[in-house]
């Protein structure tokens, strides 16, 4: 007697008659209900495979269970190489947003509207690149450049251009006018001399950032490698804005002087000094980006089906798709909310610290480095919290820690706060940012799934709103700040109505995915 659920037949080994019934075992097929017969010699139907990511092996074909997918882990050498992509980006976003207002305001005594105007300009021109670069780097899939032994994608290719724009116009922007001439129509130069440097910046930094984010779905369909490489990327971007303020102490704190030890416009050599220093840190880890990590050129790269529809001239299929689908809106609103915030309290922690607190200026590095401290330290755990818990409750998370901490600097006084607990809330701000960034972020690669035609779209989507409101913001918050002391704690409102509000419409607009399941777009 077969043992149970087994089935006999004469001119075959026992089989179990529930992978029979499923159509598992090869040969057999279900013609009525537990009744099994052979195939005839029929013309087989053709197999229809979904798409797959083009690191996924092609699945063999026969044995019982079917086929089977092996997705293999990146090498670390891989992973590495990817981190260390983005530290130029991150070096020069963190000279950008933390000290380039204190630098037009202390050292050039640019008036508070036109230095927020220049801020405004780069993140438009960063807004309105963002999506053109992602279009353009997602149509003619597979396409890119070679040289030599190198081969590049269309992911290194754009950030290859990018880091060059970059090198040529960042550093001008910390340092004095070489153009200017001295006369009466010097603030118009100086204002048309720094535009056109930012400009050319922020187009560089754009086309960087989104050919590097791209490159997380290209490299993984893995869920849990996508976030890791996320994390990886991000634990990375807080070392390097580390190293910015670790670097900024150092030269603040060696070439101190006198009793007043304010910035002022003697320091400017300082602000260069500590840009070229970075610069030089950034491009070494930007030639081991392209000399250690292979890209997917298009002899390796699978195509999905839908990459073959037309769309439009710009757009193709998939990524109209996208663009038609309210959870790219969704999704891209927890981002914006969550930047909005990390992006406001690096921009105005200085000031407020310079400002509203009066502290030296050794503490405008020590205490934003604390700040970035703590943020390091949690980019190392929130993929393991990200795994347990998953992404929602951990940002739910994040976006409390961070409305703690601007509840803390309204409320804090005294010179306690100033002495010690001011660096508890610096470590606050840095861990809640860092959670509900990452988190975002990984949301957003789970919105795009295997879709990884249309990432670079997807990405410029979420991230064009967010430098847009950046710049909106803090032009409003320059336009609206009083003269002279009749508003001593400007910043401190700042920092805690602002990045509060911000960290509270990132919780509202999680609510709006409770019921939501972004990743159930993956393998259409």
């Amino acid at each position: 007697m077969a043992p149970p659920y087994h089935d006999s037949f004469d001119d075959e080994d026992e089989e179990p008659l529930l992978l029979k019934i499923t159509g598992l075992i090869p040969g057999y097929y279900q013609n009525e209900p537990f009744k099994l017969q052979k195939y005839q010699s029929v013309t087989p139907l053709p197999s229809i495979e979904p798409p797959r990511h083009p690191l996924v092996p092609a699945a063999p074909s026969g044995g019982r269970g079917g086929p089977t997918v092996v997705v293999e882990g990146l090498p670390w050498s891989s992973k590495a190489a990817y981190g260390v992509g983005h530290i130029l980006n991150d070096i020069c976003a963190s000279m950008w947003f933390s000290y380039t207002l204190l630098f037009f305001h202390a050292v050039l005594g640019m008036d508070g509207k036109v230095a927020g105007a220049l801020l405004l300009l780069g993140q438009i021109v960063d807004a309105l690149a963002t999506p053109v670069v992602g279009i353009l780097a997602d149509k003619n899939a597979g396409q890119g450049v070679s040289c030599g032994r190198w081969q590049y994608g269309r992911r290194k290719s754009w950030h290859l251009g990018g880091t060059i724009a970059v090198v040529l116009s960042f550093p001008f922007i910390f340092m004095m006018c070489v153009v200017c001439t001295g006369s009466s129509t010097d603030d118009w130069a100086i204002a048309l001399y720094y535009s056109l440097l930012v400009t050319v910046f922020q187009i560089g930094w754009a086309s960087v950032q989104i050919s590097h984010l791209s490159l997380i779905t290209d490299l993984t369909p893995s869920e849990h490698q996508r976030t890791e490489l996320t994390a990886i990327r991000y634990s990375l971007s807080v070392c390097s804005n580390v190293a910015v303020y670790f670097i900024t102490w150092m030269v603040l704190h060696l070439t101190k002087g006198g009793s007043v030890n304010k910035i002022g416009p003697s320091d400017a050599y300082k602000f260069r000094n500590i840009v070229l220093i970075g610069l030089a840190l950034g491009l070494f880890f930007t030639f081991w980006f392209h000399l250690g990590l292979k890209e997917i050129t298009s002899a390796r790269r699978t195509p999905s089906p839908s990459n073959s529809s037309k769309g439009s001239k710009w757009l193709s299929q998939p990524q109209m798709k996208f663009f038609k689908s309210t959870r790219l809106y969704q999704v891209a609103f927890l981002y914006v909310s969550s930047r909005l915030y990390a992006t406001l309290s690096q921009v105005y922690m200085p000031l407020y610290l310079d400002d509203s607190l009066d502290l030296e200026a050794e503490y405008l590095a020590t205490i934003p480095l604390v700040s970035y401290a703590s943020s390091f330290i949690t980019s190392l755990i929130v993929k393991y919290i990200n795994k347990r818990m998953g992404r929602k409750p951990t940002y739910l998370i994040g976006g409390i820690v961070s409305i703690v901490a601007c509840i803390w600097i309204y409320y804090g006084e005294g010179p306690s706060y100033v002495d010690s607990q001011i660096y508890f809330v610096a470590a606050l701000i840095g861990g809640g940012s860092s959670i509900t960034l990452v988190t975002s972020l990984c949301i957003t690669a789970d919105l795009i799934g295997t879709n990884t035609e249309s990432g670079a779209s997807v990405y410029s989507a979420v991230t064009f709103a967010d430098k847009l409101f950046n710049g909106i913001a803090v032009m409003t918050i320059e336009n609206l700040k009083c003269t002279g002391d009749s508003c001593p704690n400007y910043y401190r409102d700042a920092l805690a109505f602002v990045c509060g509000g911000t960290a509270l419409l990132g919780l509202i607009s999680l609510a709006t995915l409770i019921t939501t399941q972004v990743g159930s777009r993956r393998g259409n």
